[in-house]
């Protein structure tokens, strides 16, 4: 972390509750260098047509005019180039292709906002975070149902959750951190750019395009005040059992020591999605009996209806044997 983001994470250590006023000036040409550093060569290009290369060329002019534009007010972000990827179901999955210099002005204000919310995160959130990948979420998955009372496992996830994103809800949960209007000026921007497909132009009013900058640093933070925060509290005042929760992004598994604890989280979890604009994917949500003890119950009942069957069918097998 650059010492001037240092200075910010230490700050928002220190408060829990700080507001940071002024965070446009972390945006400057080194900022915004680190952030071109880390874009793909060979990334498809935004509406513009303009890549990685093609601004290489002249990089510290471009990027000292790019800084100039977004301290000045006359940055505007362009609109998104959409394209659909197939998925593993046989449906497609829509993705976002930002213009590069977008790319750019979202991954150093990204970079900004993570020095300040790695603070606030949960630690069992791992999607879209430094220093954490899809391995240590399933390192700490194995380790919380081996070692834990977990009885009964929650996999969960959210329905179209990056394209049901509410605006409002978003831009009222940056703003218990963020205070500076610039920077909520840019998100609400990057938010209304609106995206580009078939060279029709369509109106976002909710939802951040999977693709963009910015969109998994926004979606960890709704994550983290509609999810995170309401399951850590309900376990301390709701449960019964033990409960654990691991996320990547927005998909969660959830261990339950008692079923009645598992069967009201679904219940209460409905609900607290519900308030956000969002809902559980039917289809890929299950609960699921797990562990040591339901294995030695199955098997249990396996051998009651065997034996069962056995008794049923006695005198059948007598008589044929006669």
């Amino acid at each position: 972390m650059p010492p001037n983001l240092a200075r910010v994470n230490a700050a928002a250590r220190k408060a829990a509750r700080t507001q940071f006023t002024a965070l446009l000036h972390h945006v400057n040409v080194e900022a915004l260098e680190r952030a071109f550093r880390r874009q793909k060569r060979r990334a498809s290009a935004g509406v513009d047509g303009i890549t990685v290369t093609d601004y290489e060329q002249n990089l510290v002019s471009n990027l000292e005019e790019l800084c100039q534009r977004i301290h000045t007010n006359r940055y505007r972000p362009q609109p998104v180039r959409r394209v659909h990827i197939p998925k593993a179901d046989g449906g497609r999955r829509p993705l976002g292709v930002p213009t590069l210099e977008d790319k750019i002005v979202q991954g150093a204000v990204a970079e900004v906002l993570s020095s300040i919310y790695e603070v606030d995160f949960m630690g069992f959130s791992y999607g879209f975070r430094p220093g954490r990948n899809p391995h240590q979420a399933l390192s700490a998955l194995h380790t919380a149902i081996m070692s834990q009372y977990v009885n009964w496992v929650l996999d969960a996830d959210i329905r179209n959750f990056y394209d049901s994103i509410d605006h409002e809800w978003l831009m009222r949960m940056v703003a218990h951190r963020i205070a500076d209007p610039r920077i909520l000026r840019l998100i609400r921007m990057w938010l209304e750019a609106g995206t580009l497909e078939s060279g029709e132009w369509y109106e976002t009013d909710k939802g951040t395009p999977q693709g963009a900058g910015i969109s998994p640093c926004l979606a960890n933070i709704v994550l983290h005040y509609a999810l995170d925060l309401w399951v850590h509290q309900w376990r301390r005042r709701h449960a019964s059992g033990r409960v654990s929760i691991v996320r990547y992004a927005d998909d969660f598994v959830m261990g339950f020591e008692r079923l009645a604890d598992a069967r009201r989280m679904m219940a209460d979890l409905k609900e607290r999605l519900a308030r956000f604009g969002l809902a559980l994917h039917e289809d890929k949500t299950r609960l699921i009996e797990f562990g040591r003890l339901p294995a030695m119950a199955r098997r249990q009942r396996g051998a009651r209806r065997l034996a069962r069957l056995i008794r049923q069918r006695a005198p059948e097998r007598l008589a044929s044997v006669v």
